[in-house]
């Protein structure tokens, strides 16, 4: 076997690049409110990323099986699986000798939506998929209340309600997108009925963001400058059915929405 065929980009490094955002956000987020970097924190931070990573060879391995890519790929594939799934796991014992192995517990969900998505992939269905990435996003904010509690060295109930501000942030960027993507396949969209039927669901879920927000300020948890990243990402989604996109490259589409993520993302971090 040649070892050149082991070093295949496509079969190591996600497709998905714009899902990066919704794994680094929350990570981000939560070790910035954890108010500090411990050996610990780090334990989660290359545990996480590698976990992430691990899900681009085992998703080519369930395609090479199920005769979607050639068989040649199979030893890159499971060789990437077994390099990432050993750094995960070095650095989850890490987790477990520090006495933070109750946190595997977070991980349940996403095996769960992980076999649920690869069922997808050896059916090929796994395109337009908004519910199960819905979920992911759900799973990938779990890395927030993890990370807030390892630099806190507390189990605060708080954890919570911060996983919940970052998954409806998540959620409500994926309809978006998905918005977007469907403006772009039907081409000229030039009635206002059009599109409003097609924002009105995530301007929904972002109005739905800001009220919730604007409800946990006024009760004394959160800050009141949280408000503003949630209120970005209102008006990004009022400007995005108002102004349908009809020729840019999906390509383009998440650009843009990894730009308002990262806005998104500093802003919640100066609110705290």
């Amino acid at each position: 076997m040649n070892i050149r065929s082991l070093f295949l980009k496509h079969v190591a490094v996600p497709s998905d690049h714009g899902s990066w955002v919704f794994l680094l956000s929350p990570l981000v987020i939560g070790l910035h409110l954890g108010g500090r970097l411990t050996i610990v924190s780090v334990y989660l931070l290359v545990a996480a990323l590698a976990g992430f990573m691990v899900r681009q060879p085992v998703i080519h391995a369930v395609k090479i099986w199920s005769g979607r890519r050639p068989r040649t790929e199979l030893p890159a594939a499971l060789f990437w699986t077994a390099v990432f799934g050993g750094i995960a796991s070095l650095h989850v014992i890490g987790l477990i000798i520090r006495g933070y192995g109750h946190l595997l517990w977070l991980v349940l969900p996403g095996i769960t939506v992980f076999i649920w998505h690869l069922e997808l992939v050896r059916r090929r269905n796994e395109r337009r998929q908004v519910l199960v990435a819905m979920l992911a996003t759900a799973v990938l904010s779990l890395t927030a209340p993890a990370a807030f509690w390892i630099g806190t060295r507390t189990a605060d109930p708080f954890g919570w309600v911060l996983w919940a501000l970052v998954w409806i942030q998540s959620a409500a960027s994926i309809l978006y997108v998905n918005m977007r993507l469907e403006q772009r396949r039907q081409g000229i969209v030039s009635d206002l009925r059009t599109r409003a039927r097609l924002g009105i669901g995530p301007i929904r879920f972002a109005t739905f963001n800001v009220v919730a927000v604007a409800v946990l300020a006024m009760n004394g948890t959160v800050p009141g400058l949280l408000m503003a990243p949630y209120l970005l990402q209102w008006a990004e989604t009022i400007w995005g059915t108002l102004r349908p996109v009809t020729r840019s490259r999906p390509a383009a589409i998440g650009i843009r929405q990894l730009i308002v993520s990262i806005l998104f993302t500093v802003l919640f971090a100066l609110a705290f």
